[in-house]
């Protein structure tokens, strides 16, 4: 997959049968869609193509700096290769960029600067200065222009809608097995290993501190939950903590993962931790002995649920 930072940069080799979105999660719905898409393209010997905005329009417009998203842009990339798709174009939303006339959008950025021959939208999806125009109005301009506009009905887009806010919903009130489900994959964690203050190594439990660089990433409930790593092409499992560490009084929240049968040094690896279950909710405990004695509870519940992810 080729991904091109900013429309302009695009140079167009042949039609392109494109779609439009956030995609937030690549959960089971959007996989249908961007599926048709990749599928469609193969056979009508266009390319497939994913349009999305970065920063999300609403961090810009409506300065929502509290809105965290289930992936990442590296994340989203990942995922979107995965399913097929040839081309990956993030448009750097900004004020300026909102401004744009339908018209304007619709020649200058999806007919010349995409060279689309069909675009697959949902029934609802308004662009244009002020979200002006509908998707009727698309397909006018498609006449106009000679490209076809593919409605994705209202159950369906619903349905994304629903699941994208019950993914959240899932995954901030720890309901981690749940949300698995409806993304079709475990929900994941991806940070560089920084060096913590290695209280877990004194009661025999040494962790892997986890630095997330993009502060509008989604992050779960606090509490314990069995995990699993892929690194130099073996998966490990372990148990993650995330919270404040009341135990030690900690102020801030840290992501800590204790990896089992692993030996080796982490520092300054990227990683990619995937979620499974969460096994119990953060306590305070009277005496780091007390917490390691939990620790070892928390490890025999993690490797009791073992096999059913082997």
């Amino acid at each position: 997959m080729k991904v091109i930072y900013n429309i302009n940069n695009y140079r167009p080799k042949k039609t392109a049968i494109l779609t439009i979105g956030t995609f937030d999660g690549i959960h089971v719905g959007h996989q249908k869609i961007i599926g048709d898409l990749v599928s469609k393209a193969k056979k009508e010997d266009s390319c497939s193509m994913v349009l999305t905005f970065f920063p999300h329009p609403r961090m810009v417009l409506q300065k929502d700096t509290q809105l965290k998203m289930i992936d990442t842009l590296d994340e989203k990339k990942k995922l979107l290769e995965k399913l097929g798709v040839e081309f990956l174009i993030v448009q750097p939303f900004t004020l300026e960029f909102s401004r744009i006339t339908a018209i304007e959008y619709t020649r200058d950025v999806l007919v010349n600067g995409l060279g689309i021959s069909k675009l697959i939208i949902g029934y609802d999806h308004r662009f244009g200065r002020n979200r002006e125009a509908t998707v009727e109005d698309l397909k006018h301009f498609g006449l106009d222009y000679n490209f076809s506009v593919e409605e994705i009905p209202a159950q369906d887009i619903n349905s994304i809608a629903v699941s994208s806010t019950k993914i959240r919903n899932a995954i901030m009130t720890g309901k981690i097995k749940k949300a698995n489900q409806y993304l079709g994959r475990p929900f994941s964690l991806c940070g560089t290993i920084v060096k913590g203050d290695k209280i877990g190594r004194k009661i025999g439990f040494p962790t892997a501190n986890l630095y997330i660089e993009e502060e509008y990433k989604l992050k779960p409930q606090n509490g314990v939950y069995l995990v699993q790593c892929y690194f130099n092409n073996q998966k490990y499992f372990g148990m993650m903590n995330i919270g404040k560490r009341p135990t030690v009084f900690g102020k801030e929240n840290q992501i800590e993962t204790y990896f089992f049968d692993f030996d080796g040094n982490l520092y300054g690896k990227k990683l990619n931790i995937e979620l499974l279950e969460k096994i119990r909710y953060e306590q305070k405990y009277d005496s780091l002995e007390s917490l390691g004695n939990q620790l070892s509870i928390d490890q025999k519940s993690c490797q009791e649920l073992i096999p059913k992810y082997l």
